[in-house]
């Protein structure tokens, strides 16, 4: 790791530079396949599990042995795991069922708000070099939660057209309606146009490699949503004195053995913390199974000192990491002026990888700076606010002038019109009603 001593602020913008690779490059290669399985279908989808997978599948969609089958294999200990981190995903989710009651904005003004599920939507979980179940559970329990009426799944298969037992059981138990073997930009495609076997959906979530990235992009312009921009994935630690090294170079290795692309930063007060930082990322790197990942994770990584607390909140706010763990002493107060994060994790014993796995917040969350103007996934993400209202005569009344003079103003007569139509069969039928009484 780099290690950057009291930068000045002017040079802030180019330390915080990410290695991430601009999807746009792709746009042109990308689309062709989005055309191809747009019009071609199941048949396209197939010919390039076979191009880009090495695998030829007959059947796209996972069948109910294939699911029994996978349910065997997992073990009774990950089992259960699963299910605490279930239970919490659950919980804290579940939470976030508001309801906006009936209000009188005005007399005889009445508005409401009501959540509505998107009915159908399209889950992406990548392959790649390990087998991302949590995100099966991140994403298929708020969908569950909000009652999403179609909810599917697809991830690439393995060079024998299966799905890891791991992430079919949790699909199994996130509720996933159905599940298709099919992995990279041609998954986006399929979910995003439909083919013979796989329903177009409303909306796609999940996160992956650099053509998912840009499959997403493209089919958001008009085609389908998206939960949010997405790139590699990122820590930030902030640290003073008080903040365990060995804890640290854990958090900064958790998040490098992702990916090449991957980007780990410590933002520290305390220049005695560096060194026994890196002695420690040393140590526990050799022992890791995924070392030269992490390794070259590293590379992109640095550490950066600086004088105070409030520089160092500065700075994360202008970063905007994706993960944010504040390793000091009053670590609440530090908290309290972070506005750009997309998930905090306050204190030395909460890691980053506890919201990944079973703490009960969501994993999906933006990255690439985006944590500026987006939230993490979360279950407003799965439903829409439909807004209601209901005006008497009264209500129409008292709001008809402020309505006619705004529309008028705004040279939109038909719009005028369509309260005044309204007022003057209100005073036709106050008319016939005063010549009946008379």
């Amino acid at each position: 790791m780099r290690v950057i001593k009291y930068p000045a602020r002017e040079t802030w913008a180019s330390l915080l530079t990410r290695p991430s690779f601009d999807s746009t490059s792709l746009f042109e290669t990308v689309q062709k396949i989005l055309d191809d399985v747009r019009f071609n279908g199941d048949k396209a989808v197939k010919n390039y599990a076979k191009l880009f997978d090495k695998v030829s599948i007959d059947d796209l969609e996972v069948t109910k042995e294939e699911m029994l089958e996978a349910e065997k294999l997992v073990t009774i200990n990950l089992k259960q795991a699963i299910e605490m981190a279930r239970r919490n995903i659950w919980k804290f989710h579940s939470e976030q069922q508001q309801e906006l009651p009936e209000i009188q904005t005005s007399p005889g003004v009445y508005c409401w708000q009501k959540a509505i599920a998107i009915e159908k939507v399209g889950l992406y979980v990548p392959g790649g070099t390990a087998p991302l179940f949590s995100t099966v559970l991140m994403l298929g329990i708020p969908a569950q939660i909000a009652e999403c009426k179609e909810v599917i799944l697809c991830t690439p298969p393995n060079n024998e057209g299966k799905i890891h037992p791991v992430v079919l059981y949790a699909a199994k138990v996130a509720g996933i309606h159905r599940i298709f073997k099919i992995g990279g930009t041609q998954a986006i495609a399929a979910m995003a146009y439909g083919t013979e076997s796989v329903p177009k959906v409303y909306k796609i979530f999940g996160p992956g490699n650099q053509y998912v990235t840009a499959a997403k992009q493209l089919v958001s312009l008009r085609d389908v949503a998206i939960d949010m921009p997405a790139g590699p994935s990122e820590v930030e630690v902030i640290a003073d004195d008080s903040a365990n090294p060995v804890f640290v170079a854990a958090d900064l290795l958790s998040q490098a053995e992702h990916g090449v692309d991957s980007q780990s930063i410590l933002i520290t007060v305390s220049e005695n913390l560096v060194e026994p930082v890196l002695e420690q990322i040393e140590l526990q790197l050799i022992q890791l199974p995924r070392k030269d990942l992490a390794r070259k994770a590293l590379e992109n990584s640095k550490i950066i000192v600086l004088k105070t607390l409030e520089e160092a909140v500065a700075m994360t706010n202008e970063y905007a990491p994706e993960h944010l763990i504040i390793s000091t002493r009053y670590f609440m107060g530090v908290a309290a002026n972070i506005v750009n994060a997309g998930s905090v994790f306050l204190g030395n014993y909460t890691p980053e990888s506890a919201g990944d796995y079973a703490s009960g917040t969501n994993h999906t969350l933006p990255t690439n700076g985006h944590a500026k103007a987006y939230s993490g996934v979360n279950l407003d993400s799965f439903v829409r606010k439909v807004t209601f209202q209901q005006i008497t005569q009264e209500g129409l009344t008292n709001l008809s002038n402020a309505i006619i003079l705004m529309a008028e103003n705004e040279e939109l007569m038909a719009h005028s019109n369509a309260v005044k139509v309204r007022l003057q069969e209100e005073k036709e039928v106050e008319e016939r009603l005063s010549s009946h009484r008379r």
